[in-house]
């Protein structure tokens, strides 16, 4: 199978006259894997239809919100009833008292939340609190997380940058990168030292429960306990990074699956079931120093938007209202891992699955990927191979060794099919 790219190429080369580097966000341009990028002129349900009319089995969903596929079909017609109400007001809304009460409802530990418009803007509001309720400066972080491009958190940060090998952010000032001190992640040694050495002075850990952006890697066992138990010592606000496994991973999120509870949550995309979107949340006794009742300040006119929460409220619902779909998103991404495990380990080729729920990631490695180190030592040039001869058979997955891979629940047996057999003759390929 050979996928034509003319109208995809043309549209890039256009593209690079009026936006930076061709694109809206990095990644999506390519340069790490090679060539150039698809672009797509709609989706249905776990299928992308790009420029030139070729069709590809998604398994990016936007980066994570299109749990139910794409276009589904209850958020889309909740969204047109409502637009027709007007976009925006600027002014509070019922809906958005039912959208934070049904977050409220599933995810354990959110008394209260604040609405915004990113993931980014979520995890920068968050730690603005942490510093607002301890009085202290210094943030801990995780070498390979990312919590969005705000400056405290582009230290050590994973996905896009370590994609474009980006090792320092021109326009971030070091007064600000030196209070974010980084450990590796899955390391509880290396934070009990960095809070030795930084007594008192550190407000919060922030971390992606579930790392999505290094590819996937899971918590090793006993290390969000103890993460847990270090912020209850010291009094430290312990924040999850939920912007990918929100409502994901279950119907309360990394906390409900993994069993550990964090003093503030940050979400994105999700909850908007894909429409540009955030919020923050947790403890009553720490939200309630958000302006208007405290004085740490955050403010936003697009803040509970009618047509993102309408949206979101939608997807949310029937996620809270249908357990089976998470046994559906687990069972069909299980099933992708074992048949992968089956082409790739008679093959000769060193390589890692790691998986937690719908999230899943393949790396070229001979040694567990439990860290940024490990994914960074891993054969990414074997990755972008794959990568592309992957999409040369319909099969979209993310343009970076850096990032997991995302399962919908539209995603049929016979897409997983295809899938394999398109893993086969990549082996078959690399082995002539």
């Amino acid at each position: 199978m050979s996928i034509s790219q003319t109208n995809s190429n043309t549209l890039f080369a256009r593209a690079q006259q009026s936006i930076p580097g061709g694109v809206n966000s990095p990644v999506r341009a390519f340069k790490s894997v090679g060539g150039s990028p698809i672009f797509i002129k709609e989706a249905k349900g776990a299928y992308l239809y790009d420029a030139d009319g070729n069709k590809y089995i998604d398994y990016i969903n936007s980066w994570g919100p299109m749990i139910l596929g794409h276009a589904y079909e209850p958020v889309v017609n909740a969204i047109c009833d409502r637009a027709k109400l007007s976009t925006s007001y600027g002014a509070p809304t019922e809906l958005e008292i039912e959208m934070a009460e049904l977050i409220c409802s599933m995810a354990p530990g959110v008394d209260m939340v604040r609405m915004v418009s990113s993931g980014t803007e979520a995890c920068m509001s968050a730690v603005r609190l942490a510093r607002g309720y301890t009085g202290r400066n210094k943030i801990i972080k995780f070498e390979g997380c990312y919590h969005g491009h705000a400056d405290a958190f582009l230290v050590k940060a994973g996905s896009g940058l370590a994609t474009f090998n980006i090792q320092t952010v021109p326009g971030v000032p070091a007064s600000v990168s030196d209070d974010t001190l980084t450990a590796p992640y899955n390391d509880l040694e290396a934070i009990e030292t960095l809070v030795r050495n930084n007594k008192d002075q550190v407000a919060a850990i922030i971390i992606e429960p579930v790392a999505g952006n290094m590819g996937c890697i899971p918590p090793s066992k006993g290390f969000l306990e103890g993460l847990r138990s270090v912020c209850d010592r010291e009094g430290i606000v312990f924040i999850f990074d939920e912007v990918m496994t929100g409502f994901r991973l279950a119907a309360g999120g990394a906390q409900e699956l993994l069993g550990i509870r964090a003093d503030l949550v940050t979400y994105g995309k999700v909850i908007g079931g894909g429409l540009p979107v955030g919020a923050f949340g947790g403890r009553r006794e720490i939200m309630q120093h958000i302006a208007p009742l405290g004085n740490v300040y955050q403010a936003g006119t697009l803040s509970g938007n009618p047509i993102a929460m309408i949206a979101g409220y939608t997807m949310l619902k029937t996620l809270k209202d249908d357990p089976s779909i998470y046994t559906k998103l687990t069972d069909t991404t299980q099933k992708l891992h074992q048949e992968l495990d089956k082409v790739f380990a008679p093959s000769g080729i060193p390589y890692v699955i790691n998986r937690v729920g719908s999230m899943i990631s393949l790396h070229f490695s001979s040694k567990p990927v439990t860290n940024f180190a490990d994914a960074a030592s891993a054969d990414n040039t074997l990755f972008n191979k794959f990568f592309h001869a992957m999409l040369q058979a319909g099969i979209y997955l993310p343009p970076s060794a850096y990032e997991t891979w995302f399962i919908s629940t539209a995603v049929s047996e016979a897409d997983v099919q295809a899938t394999l057999q398109a893993a086969a003759a990549f082996v078959k390929q690399y082995q002539a």
